[in-house]
């Protein structure tokens, strides 16, 4: 965590861990550091017996517009160590309940993360999307293979190929999350369903979540590094490079010669 900035603060209080996104000047985009950070809460938990679930949350009017741009052109993830690849890994193979708050604006990883979120809490402002084709990039954390399980075939090439946002309603519909909030109550309510979650036997609770990923785990492995790889390769493509800088320009991209 950058003890400057605090971009990813963390702190447990009655057995419940919070991982707060705080950088709501820059609409939440993540940053490799706070990749770090994240992934660094994640294995302190699951290592700490006295945290017994995990929120996950934002602001009442961002949640996270994804990647840092900035950052990614910076210093892209290559490495299967890189801070991205371990939250990613992390997140996905947490062994204890993990909760999320959503409002405002879910933007990629901001959507694909709550992949592997048990329960799900969003604000009426919520707007979920996967852009990484208008990027030059592929999905990740292992959505190529979620995304359809989820939301059916039609719905996830619609979701995926176009990437345009879809509502907190249609995110409902389709099982993505639990309950729609307003944007105020959306962190609160996470708490008390991660303070319930808390009171129950911790045993009971990861042997349960384990029977219920068990069917997929291995799969679900396989396809995050799986698009990682793709994901990587292609992030140094002259499609994601024009994207990117079309993004930095705030001008639309020309796809026309890549």
């Amino acid at each position: 965590m950058s003890d400057s900035t605090q971009d990813i603060l963390a702190h447990t209080e009655n057995n419940v861990m919070t991982i707060t996104l705080n950088r709501v000047e820059k609409k939440n985009s993540i940053t490799s550091t706070m990749y770090a950070a994240m992934a660094d809460a994640l294995e302190a938990a699951s290592a700490d017996a006295a945290v017994r679930a995990v929120v996950i949350q934002g602001h009442e009017s961002i949640f996270s517009a994804g990647n840092d741009i900035g950052d990614f052109l910076n210093a892209p993830p290559a490495a299967a160590d890189a801070p991205v690849f371990r939250f990613l890994r992390g997140i996905s193979s947490f062994p204890k309940p993990l909760l999320a708050a959503v409002c405002g604006p879910a933007v990629g990883i901001g959507t694909t993360m709550l992949l592997h979120c048990d329960l799900v809490y969003a604000g009426d402002n919520a707007a979920f999307s996967l852009p990484f084709v208008n990027l030059g990039l592929c999905p990740e954390a292992g959505s190529s293979l979620l995304v359809p399980q989820l939301m059916g075939n039609a719905r996830a090439a619609e979701a995926l190929l176009l990437g345009e946002p879809f509502t907190a309603e249609s995110a409902l519909e389709m099982g993505l999350i639990n309950r729609i909030v307003p944007p105020l109550e959306a962190n609160a309510l996470a708490q008390r369903q991660a303070q319930k979650l808390a009171a129950k036997p911790l045993s009971a609770l990861v042997e349960t979540k384990r029977l219920l990923k068990k069917s997929q785990a291995g799969a679900v492995a396989e396809r995050i590094a799986e698009e990682a790889v793709s994901f990587g390769r292609m992030l140094r493509e002259p499609a994601a490079r024009e994207a990117f800088s079309a993004f930095m320009e705030k001008r639309k991209p020309d796809f026309t010669q890549v």
